[in-house]
């Protein structure tokens, strides 16, 4: 393609060719929707949407141990957890470990845990029929994480954000598990769905994770 070709894309805001929107978005190292988001039609879009959901699971506590090593393990630029307490990973040595090595090796690696002295935290502890004890799982999952925490590259901050997802982020790899009323221990669907290109599902999961993220206040080393 020409120099002019181009030009009429930015200054006239015409629709490349398919075969031209993919060559640029794979040169640029981008989804083809974040340069032209109205390109797919609404068809395509819920198409692609659908398969960006690889696996489902009945409840978080049957995901599989290694899909989470795996899941971590192949992170690169950033990983991101956003929960209330997520105490079944703070638990895990091996991924406490993998997250360790991850942060040395220069990945991004944020961690976002429930304020224990938030209402929002105590709300969902009421939520799930089980009274104060979401805050303690949290000062639980703390302590356990407290050697994490002195890692140089892994960044603990709490929230007060009312959760409908925890969401466990590894580069363009997502795993979501979806909330529901008094669902009990590791209760609630577990989700897979990568970003494919011109899909929303990924889309719009990467946004709940940056937001939470960026509201968190920073929880110290000691």
């Amino acid at each position: 393609m020409d120099a002019k070709t181009v030009e009429r894309w930015i200054t006239r805001g015409r629709l490349p060719y398919r075969r031209h929107r993919f060559e640029v978005a794979s040169f640029l190292g981008v989804d083809e929707a974040y340069i032209w988001p109205d390109a797919l039609g609404r068809d395509e879009v819920a198409i692609v949407s659908e398969s960006e959901v690889v696996a489902v699971w009945p409840h978080r506590s049957e995901v599989p141990r290694d899909t989470w090593g795996h899941l971590f393990s192949q992170a690169e630029r950033e990983i991101g957890v956003l929960v209330y307490a997520g105490l079944f990973l703070s638990e895990d040595a091996g991924i406490q470990k993998i997250l360790r090595d991850k942060a040395a090796a220069g990945t991004r690696v944020r961690i976002l845990l429930g304020d224990p002295d938030s209402q929002v935290v105590a709300d969902r502890g009421d939520d799930e029929g089980i009274g104060d004890t979401v805050p303690a799982k949290v000062r639980n999952a703390l302590a356990l994480y407290r050697p994490l925490r002195q890692v140089e590259g892994v960044e603990f901050r709490l929230h007060r954000t009312v959760l409908y997802n925890s969401i466990y982020r590894a580069d363009d790899q997502v795993l979501v598990n979806t909330h529901g009323v008094r669902p009990g221990r590791g209760a609630g669907p577990g989700l897979a769905p990568p970003q494919a290109p011109g899909g929303r599902a990924g889309q719009l999961v990467y946004r709940q994770l940056r937001a939470g993220l960026g509201n968190g206040h920073a929880r110290g080393r000691g």
